[in-house]
């Protein structure tokens, strides 16, 4: 465990990915074998969370996507111009490697994230999250991200809420 703060840098071919453990087979794969090829196609953007300048400490991937107006909440749908679809920033993954777990590293990568997407000079509305399970959609609701009607897993927060919520609770969703 370290209590070095942490850098948040673009993956980069220099970054060594083979020691990273999130405990998650799956998201440990993605950072070890499949990421860069995505950032090589343009499909995705990996930003990772460095400690002691070197190791990865946790990593987060974003892309454009868009979500059907008709997914959306009745009551936020009707706020919202009436095209068929919404431009959001989609997170793809997050993981946070097990010896820097319980750091509060999650949450500030979330926040970074919210921070590069509502600096985007690309429109969008949200940031939305496919969550792996229960679990991480309970992290996801914690932060104020709101579960689409009959998908619990797939959430999004309007990135005017994060702007607002930013100038009121620097702690909430301030990057590292």
């Amino acid at each position: 465990m370290s209590s070095a703060p942490f850098l948040v840098a673009p993956l980069d071919a220099a970054h060594d990915r083979t020691v990273f453990n999130s405990g998650s087979e799956p998201l440990d794969r993605y950072l070890r074998e499949v990421v860069t090829q995505d950032i090589r196609r343009r499909v995705t953007a990996c930003f990772i969370a460095l400690a002691d300048g070197q190791r990865i400490a946790g990593y987060y991937t974003l892309a454009s996507a868009s979500l059907f107006l008709a997914d959306l909440p009745a009551t936020t749908a009707k706020k919202l111009p009436r095209y068929p679809t919404v431009p959001v920033v989609r997170m793809g993954r997050l993981a946070v490697d097990q010896a820097f777990k319980g750091q509060g590293l999650g949450g500030a990568l979330l926040a970074d994230a919210l921070d590069r997407a509502t600096h985007s000079e690309i429109a969008a509305y949200a940031l939305m999250v496919d969550a792996k399970d229960e679990a991480a959609a309970a992290f996801y609701r914690h932060h104020g991200f709101i579960a689409l009607p009959g998908l619990s897993l797939t959430l999004f927060l309007p990135l005017a809420t994060a702007i607002a919520s930013r100038k009121t609770d620097n702690k909430r969703f301030s990057p590292i």
